[in-house]
């Protein structure tokens, strides 16, 4: 994989890291991540600049953050009913709805390097629940800069290491998203539990 991002770059320069940082924020399952450390390494090697590797890379996950929020925004209802209907998708949707119930523009900052792998769902959710454009844009514009700023550095850092690095990164990745659903659970059984206090008092009085 990492011999294949390496090419790709190598051959495609920044277009390849503008085209892949768009179309993983509309879920396709692309190693971005790993795209964004090989761009910092061509930096460190003087084969690319950091502005432009910078720019394609910010301005691709801004775009299609945007695209995402404006897909759920005029579609969001339609494809929801759609979306649910399997299980799996049922799941991720219900997660990314209540990070954003919950944090809002906080949530679509996270979601875009904390809890990557929620992102496309989370822009799509924002804009299907009606999170405004300014509140979504602000926490996505953040995000995605400090996303940039992580991997990108990372790769410029560590270049003769990328795949190590990669390796590490997708585990911390994986352990912030089972931290994030640990406390929305947690946050969730605490409601439950607090609504079924309230209905046994209510039930209680005469």
């Amino acid at each position: 994989m990492t011999e294949t991002i390496f090419e790709l770059v190598s051959q495609y320069g920044v277009y390849v890291i503008f085209a892949s940082a768009f179309l993983s924020c509309l879920a396709l399952p692309i190693p971005t991540s790993l795209m964004m450390l090989t761009g910092g390494a061509f930096i460190a090697s003087g084969d690319l600049s950091v502005w432009s590797v910078a720019a394609a890379a910010f301005g691709g996950a801004v775009l299609g953050d945007q695209v995402g929020y404006l897909v759920g925004r005029i579609w969001g209802t339609q494809l929801s009913a759609r979306l649910e209907r399997s299980p799996s998708r049922a799941k991720v949707l219900g997660r990314a709805r209540r990070l954003i119930d919950r944090r809002g523009p906080i949530g679509v900052f996270l979601s875009t390097w904390a809890v990557a792998p929620l992102g496309p769902w989370v822009n799509f959710v924002a804009g299907a629940t009606g999170l405004s454009w300014a509140r979504f844009s602000l926490g996505d514009i953040l995000g995605e800069i400090c996303w940039v700023l992580i991997y990108v550095g990372l790769g410029y850092v560590f270049f003769d290491q990328i795949a190590d690095v990669a390796d590490i990164m997708s585990d911390l990745i994986g352990l912030a998203v089972a931290l994030v659903l640990a406390v929305g659970s947690g946050f969730w059984i605490k409601a439950i539990l607090r609504a079924r206090k309230t209905e046994r008092h209510n039930t209680d009085q005469p």
